[in-house]
């Protein structure tokens, strides 16, 4: 049994490690990089112990991985500050002019993409001779459709997109994790067989108690701390003021059963385009920002250090990888499907850079959300299989899209001066 330390400082170790020698000679993006450094590492490590049975090593790093619970300490730990450093660099202008386009793409596209992976899924499960029921299927579908905030604006730092696209991209990744988990939460439900807010009625409830209710909180608590920095000019009490504001906020909203995600970055962009203009000193200013950005790219590498070595904790057979490689199209079918569809009915592609659906569909990264949110399925017999092809379908979104990404771009929009 490791302590908290030992994993703390095996998790910062491999981080530091894999950082400089991809810093010094793959050159990657640092989320890439790290993604693939842990994944080759751990792929070894299988290797080694088929090689050698009795050396045992991957045993004693999945023992050590058993002891972090994934979906704790990503969905009631790092996601708060990474959410909040993510959202405190977002032009809020951006995303007032573009709300009803973001709005659209973060509720509807979602649903709509739910439905259209869980129908998929289904019939390829059926085919693959894996009987998953059709409402785990849905299920699958609610948490493998959020693009993930935190490999997105990873992702935005190292590409160049025109502001009116980035907004739209930046906005839908912040906003659509409320949505997802609310529907997570409802179809999980119904799977168990509790009975809870399964009529209409409850739905709407649920969702404006965790919508709305994680809006006002985040309005609320980041209007608090507004007032508390406005009326001082030291930086770091300051830095200590949003410190406190981010775990406040996302405690109280786990609490009172509203969206933390939602809260925290309501809190952010209220911070990130006011609090640094009306509430503080440029003094503060800047070693805020640096002090965010400090605490994102740290938290980005041990996430997507633990993206790579959670495949030393799955199961893998053939009708799973089979499946796996079927679900990828599937997904990017239903992302296409669930951006354009909204986009065209609704009259908003006059709204939209052109050539920006097919760079919205390739650029809706799945990450660390997905992974947490499977790892947190009860456990049934399909778990297992849910767990390897959201596994997969992540890994291939962090390293093929993601490396693919800006040529995309580049391609789509070469006479875009600011792409």
């Amino acid at each position: 049994m490791q302590s908290l330390l030992d994993i703390v400082a095996a998790l910062l170790g491999l981080s530091a490690v894999f950082g400089y020698l991809n810093h010094r000679f793959l050159k990657l993006p640092p989320t890439i990089g790290l993604v693939i450094m842990a994944l080759v590492a751990s792929l070894v490590l299988l290797a080694v112990e088929v090689l050698i049975p009795g050396l045992g090593v991957s045993i004693k790093v999945r023992s050590t991985l058993d002891q972090i619970d994934f979906h704790d300490t990503l969905m009631t730990g790092m996601l708060s500050f990474l959410l909040f450093a993510g959202a405190m660099h977002v032009n809020l202008a951006d995303l007032k002019a573009r709300r009803f386009a973001i709005g659209t793409m973060a509720t509807g596209g979602l649903l709509l993409s739910t439905a259209l992976i869980g129908g998929g899924s289904w019939l390829i499960f059926q085919a693959t001779g894996l009987d998953v029921p059709f409402i785990y299927c849905l299920l699958f579908g609610s948490l493998i459709s959020p693009t993930d905030p935190i490999a997105v604006l990873g992702i935005l730092k190292t590409v160049s997109v025109p502001t009116t696209l980035k907004a739209k991209i930046a906005g839908e990744s912040l906003f659509n994790d409320g949505v997802a988990v609310v529907v997570f939460v409802i179809l999980l439900s119904m799977a168990s067989g509790s009975g809870h807010a399964t009529s209409a009625v409850d739905i709407a409830i649920l969702f404006a108690q965790e919508a709305v209710g994680g809006v006002i909180l985040g309005l609320i608590t980041g209007g608090i701390a507004f007032l508390a920095m406005r009326s001082i000019d030291e930086y770091v009490l300051e830095v200590l003021i949003s410190l406190a504001l981010v775990t406040i906020t996302y405690s109280v909203a786990i609490s009172l059963h509203t969206s933390g995600p939602i809260a925290v970055v309501i809190a952010g962009l209220l911070i990130g385009n006011y609090g640094t203009r009306h509430a503080m000193s440029e003094i503060t200013h800047d070693h805020l920002n640096k002090f965010w950005e400090l605490i994102d790219e740290v938290l980005n590498a041990v996430l997507f250090l633990l993206i790579g070595l959670e495949v030393l904790a799955l199961t893998f057979s053939l009708p799973t990888l089979l499946a796996a490689a079927l679900a990828i199209p599937l997904t990017l079918a239903a992302r296409l499907v669930s951006v354009a569809l909204p986009i065209s009915l609704l009259g908003l592609r006059r709204s939209f850079t052109k050539g920006a659906i097919p760079i919205l569909t390739w650029g809706g990264l799945r990450g660390g959300i997905s992974v947490a949110l499977v790892l947190s399925l009860p456990d049934t017999p399909w778990k297992e299989t849910l767990m390897t092809v959201c596994y997969v379908i992540v890994v291939f979104s962090i390293i093929v899209q993601g490396l693919t990404i800006s040529p995309l771009i580049k391609r789509l929009l070469p006479d875009d001066p600011s792409s």
